[in-house]
């Protein structure tokens, strides 16, 4: 278990880590959430006591790790993939890990096999591709056969088989009863291995919550309705408080309504329906929503900047030429 009690990190005036109060359970796979620059990595630093924390407190199984008498065995952490000497094989990078832990040559063998390098064990990792030390750092992760695991983007370089192996295999961590810690920006990876998750943004704690959870709290489910009397359907449904879009193909899309009241609401004024469809927002969709406030490094959309599309005096911009091509569309009901 990771437990952080008022976590914070300060860099002359800017606090990287405000306050961080957070627990890391065992038995789940905990996604570690957050926009470029809100302190996920200093987090994890300081987890590991690579970095000291300006104040506050964080723990693994109840003491500070750097404590830990046997580290490797009570921690495996990937954060830098590229953090290995270039010129020594698979093997014995593995090898000399596990001899500054006091661990067994046979161990190495064994995490070569679980992370698919045992045919390329005696090749310098060097001249690894991305995804193979991204596989290197894992096997260093698990030499210790530890309780706490850490990962920083692990699937970062992998092809789609080894991101669901890697997915698969968090997972089954986990179920064994570890505690498995993992940052990604890849929203819908998280979405797929995660059941907790930690959402930070501009160092601060956002949601600590399930999965589900958040999707439910940060985004609101919409209903696609297809229908042969739109228009009728679209009024009633206005008249109840809904907010009701439609597009060129007459396909409706509601907020504010649930699917069993739409469905009630067309049959009691005898309207045809062919479609009645719930869609919930993805965990990326709601991330992008809860965090929009707390993105620190924000480019110009293609087409946003002034004078471009969309911009201030741009084609569809305010004053500018609007864009002839664009769908025809309509909106009733509240914004």
């Amino acid at each position: 278990m990771i437990e952080a009690i008022g976590l914070t990190k300060q860099y002359g005036d800017k606090k990287a880590v405000d306050g961080l109060t957070f627990t890391v359970r065992p038995g789940v796979v905990t996604g570690f959430l957050g926009p470029n620059g809100a302190g996920k990595s200093t987090t994890m630093r300081m987890i590991l006591g690579l970095d000291a924390p300006s104040s506050g407190s964080v723990t693994v199984n109840g003491r500070p790790y750097a404590k830990a008498v046997a580290p490797m065995r009570e921690v495996g952490a990937l954060l830098d993939a590229k953090a290995i000497h270039g010129g020594r094989s698979a093997y014995n990078h593995l090898l000399c890990l596990a001899q500054s832990n006091h661990l067994p040559a046979r161990r190495v063998d064994e995490v070569l096999e679980l992370t698919g390098l045992r045919e390329v064990a005696k090749k310098r990792s060097g001249g690894f591709s991305l995804g193979m030390g991204q596989r290197l750092g894992i096997a260093a992760a698990l030499l210790g056969d530890p309780r706490v695991l850490m990962f920083d983007e692990p699937v970062n370089g992998l092809d789609p088989d080894g991101i669901r192996w890697i997915r698969e295999f968090m997972r089954k961590l986990a179920s064994e009863g570890r505690t498995v810690f993992v940052s990604s920006h890849l929203m819908s990876e998280m979405e797929h291995t995660a059941d907790h998750l930690i959402v930070i943004g501009r160092g601060r704690l956002q949601a600590d919550c399930t999965v589900k959870e958040f999707i439910s709290r940060n985004s609101e489910q919409t209903v696609t309705v297809r229908t042969p009397d739109p228009m009728q359907l679209m009024q009633l449904l206005a008249g109840k408080g809904a907010r009701v879009t439609n597009d060129a193909s007459g396909l409706i899309t509601v907020r504010g309504a649930s699917p069993q009241q739409i469905g009630d609401l067309a049959f009691d004024n005898q309207i045809r329906v062919h479609e009645l469809a719930p869609h919930q927002a993805s965990l990326e969709e709601a991330f992008m929503e809860m965090t929009k406030d707390d993105v620190e490094y924000r480019a110009v959309s293609i087409g946003q900047g002034p004078g471009g599309p969309g911009g201030p005096g741009g084609p569809g911009g305010p004053g500018g030429p609007q864009n002839p091509y664009a769908a025809p569309g309509q909106m009733i009901g509240a914004r």
